[in-house]
């Protein structure tokens, strides 16, 4: 274990817990209420209310071989080649297979789909890098908000005790690295107020993403890489941080826009919409089979490459020949947030431009979720289960939140830990501001295109606000004020350090990790995962795995953080 923590006051009260689940989408809940129906004593800690997590954001579906024609090999078989040689092939046939009956499952808590009315039908559509039609929607593009209803009610329904507005700050471990439990503030309208803890011998991250370490993103505000930093002060390993999808079309917004930002949603494009230049012309067609339907980070580096050819700040998404009709049955939520910035996609083609969207990394587990830390596990886009390689097959996300939550509270088997060790080095805090500057950072440096100089930069930027955080709580004693607004700026902090490491490291394109000064995917010496973790010093150590399958994921021993295992390569220190 590190011994880092973020500062904070003292735990003022405390609960207890058999287990204790952080995050309320899709991954969260559905622990929650697996763990809960073995009659284990389940607590739900949510940074915002219950419903306000990433999921009721998704827009798109669920992909799942439920249709006529379509099989799971086939789903593994698209998931495999948009995660550009990187997937572990058995988490990805786990997820597959396994997928369809979670998703079944889910419609047994209550969540509703779109039909066909004449046959009853799940409707089904298609989105990039996917050969069939395997999306299952809800209320035409707002499906994760249907998903998210459906699981608070049944959360309600059974009286899971839930502790809202709280923000996690760290791990708690006994004297032998065993997981004790969580710190967590309660931001004034929660059942608790101030500093408190959860004793548990299990805790389950499913904290969502850290998509506001870039200016511009699809993730909400709460998105902040909090449970990601957790694991790295607590030791865990973590991988593939340097692969961020930015989603290829979100809604331009004008230069210089930051926040979260409208998704027009890749389901617009499964339907029929064309991607096109100022000039109306198709660019993607050419390069790749499927055309606007390619993966992902396929479709984002040619808007990009389109944008840099003519100076462009944005492409345009063509969808006037869906007619009114199309559009307010089949994507009503987009088409409202168009018009409420001034578009209407009935009349006109949508500006988009690409934005931070996924971590397909994140804390490194097994097939059942356990992390490298005994007794803490994490699932959900905070979890890097090697389903999505380099790169996420679209609506794989919610499936693999699903999948792995299912596994995880069939595998949990809370046992007794000692009382948890106090102490351990604080984190000095850095101011609210440094969030703005840690985005603008990451955003110049570290986005969809980046060379050795940007990333250089960017880590000397992301150094020098980490040192000046060093210095005004040693010689100034001017320490950030504990706070929400200063631990998430930590935590940005933090992830953004152990990105940057990463993708400074992976000297190759692949997937959604586009180097410049290395625009050709090299499998010869690059056909391997990175795995980070941070030692006592906060400096990122990364070696090299020995193949594209994951390391069998072994606990870290008590006093310290191990070398991460089979490398090709000696783990060393990053520098900044």
């Amino acid at each position: 274990m590190t011994g880092i923590r973020l500062a904070a006051p003292a735990p003022g009260w405390a609960i207890e817990a058999d287990v204790v689940v952080v995050g309320s989408g899709v991954a969260g809940l559905t622990v929650a209420l697996r763990c809960a129906a073995r009659g284990l004593s389940t607590v739900v800690v949510t940074k915002a209310r219950l419903d306000d997590g990433s999921t009721r954001w998704a827009q798109g579906g669920i992909a799942a071989a439920l249709g006529e024609g379509d099989s799971p090999e086939q789903h593994l078989q698209d998931t495999l080649v948009a995660g550009a040689g990187l997937c572990d092939e058995e988490a990805v046939r786990v997820l597959v297979t396994e997928g369809p009956g979670a998703v079944r499952r889910l419609i047994g808590t209550g969540a509703r789909f779109d039909t066909d009315p004449s046959s009853g039908a799940i409707e089904l559509t298609r989105e990039g890098g996917h050969h069939r039609r395997r999306i299952a929607h809800a209320g035409g593009d707002a499906t994760g908000a249907e998903i998210s209803r459906a699981l608070v009610d049944a959360v309600r329904e059974q009286g899971l005790r839930t502790i809202e507005n709280a923000l996690v700050l760290d791990l708690l471990t006994d004297a032998e690295g065993r997981t004790a439990g969580v710190t967590l503030h309660v931001m004034g309208e929660g059942q608790h107020d101030g500093v408190g803890a959860v004793h548990a011998p299990v805790v389950v991250l499913a904290t969502g993403g850290m998509g506001q370490v870039f200016s511009a993103t699809t993730n909400p505000a709460v998105s902040t890489g909090d449970g990601v930093a957790l694991a790295l002060r607590a030791g865990a390993e973590v991988s593939d941080l340097e692969f961020v999808q930015f989603h290829p079309t979100v809604l331009f917004l004008g230069p210089g826009s930051e926040g979260q930002q409208p998704l027009v949603s890749e389901a617009v494009r499964g339907e029929g919409a064309h991607l096109v230049d100022a000039d109306g012309v198709r660019f993607m067609l050419g390069r790749h089979e499927l055309a606007e339907l390619a993966p992902r980070d396929v479709v984002a580096k040619g808007i990009m490459r389109r944008m840099h050819e003519q100076g462009a700040e944005h492409m345009f998404l063509d969808a006037t020949h869906f007619g009114a009709a199309m559009w307010e049955q089949r994507f009503p939520t987009i088409l409202a947030a168009c018009r409420a910035h001034g578009i209407d996609p009935v009349t006109e083609p949508v500006p988009v431009s690409p934005a931070a969207h996924y971590a397909s990394g994140g804390v490194r587990t097994d097939l059942d979720g356990r992390t490298t830390v005994p007794g803490l596990y994490a699932c959900g886009e905070v979890a890097c289960t090697g389903v999505h390689g380099a790169n996420r097959l679209a609506s794989n996300s919610l499936l693999e939140g699903l999948v792995f939550a299912e596994r995880i509270a069939a595998a949990v088997a809370p046992g007794p830990v000692g009382p948890p060790v106090a102490g351990g080095e604080r984190v000095p805090l850095l101011a609210p501001e440094a969030r703005r500057e840690i985005q603008r950072v990451m955003t110049r440096g570290a986005g969809v295109i980046r060379t050795a100089a940007s990333l250089d930069e960017a880590a000397a930027g992301l150094e020098s606000l980490s040192r000046q955080a060093a210095e005004d709580a040693g010689s100034t004693g001017k320490s950030a004020e504990p706070g929400v607004e200063s631990w998430e700026a930590t935590n940005l902090l933090m992830v953004s350090r152990v990105l940057v490491a990463a993708a400074r490291e992976r000297a190759e394109t692949r997937g959604c990790h586009w180097r410049e000064d290395h625009p050709d995917r090299d499998d010869s010496a690059w056909r391997r995962h990175l795995v980070l973790r941070l030692p006592s010093d906060r400096r990122p150590v990364a070696a090299r795995t020995g193949s594209e399958a994951f390391p069998p994921v072994l606990p870290v021993p008590p006093g310290g953080s191990s070398a991460p295992p089979a490398p090709t390569s000696t783990p060393r220190e990053t520098q900044p």
